[in-house]
């Protein structure tokens, strides 16, 4: 009995010991997700045009009046504006999104020419954390209502994304 008394303890021991043993895992901080990365739309891309007082993006395609977004700034005046052709009775705001940084900027609103809705317009400062991602990965969504629309830039015309932030901010 007095060997399995001693048998007993010394299994104690040996698993408190191995318990004592084992690290707490530290959790790890939260980061938040990244919104995956949208798939480029055949047809459509981003167009950079540099005039002689400013610069614009735009989301369409070539040679068309077919443009989802557009960003333009002016030489000496500091600021984004953005445009974007929506359903009349959406609400007045550019919802914008882009790798997890999402905002919305106030927009007014004027009638379209070239659909049955309106132009949303707003304003801007380039080095907000939306416009700094959207460099980063070359891709931003706008939200009208509960439809998302992503605006992701086919490989090799990356560089017009940079090119008109480089311009512009």
């Amino acid at each position: 009995m007095k060997a399995l008394n001693t048998l007993i303890a010394a299994s104690s021991v040996l698993v408190l010991a191995a318990c004592a043993s084992v690290e707490t895992p530290t959790p790890e901080p939260w980061v938040r997700p990244e919104s995956p990365a949208p798939t480029p739309i055949s047809g459509y891309d981003w167009h950079f045009n540099r005039h002689s007082d400013g610069a614009a993006l735009a989301y369409g395609v070539a040679e068309s009046d077919d443009v989802r977004l557009s960003l333009h700034c002016e030489t000496g005046t500091p600021g984004l504006m953005l445009y974007k052709d929506v359903e009349d009775g959406a609400e007045p705001v550019m919802h914008l999104e882009s790798g997890g940084e999402t905002e919305r900027f106030p927009a007014e609103t004027q009638p379209s020419m070239l659909s049955d809705g309106v132009i949303l317009s707003a304003t801007a400062d380039p080095s907000h954390p939306v416009f700094q991602r959207f460099r980063r990965v070359g891709w931003i969504a706008s939200w009208v209502g509960e439809r998302r629309e992503a605006y992701a830039a086919h490989a090799g015309s990356e560089a017009a994304v940079e090119s008109f932030f480089s311009a512009c901010g």
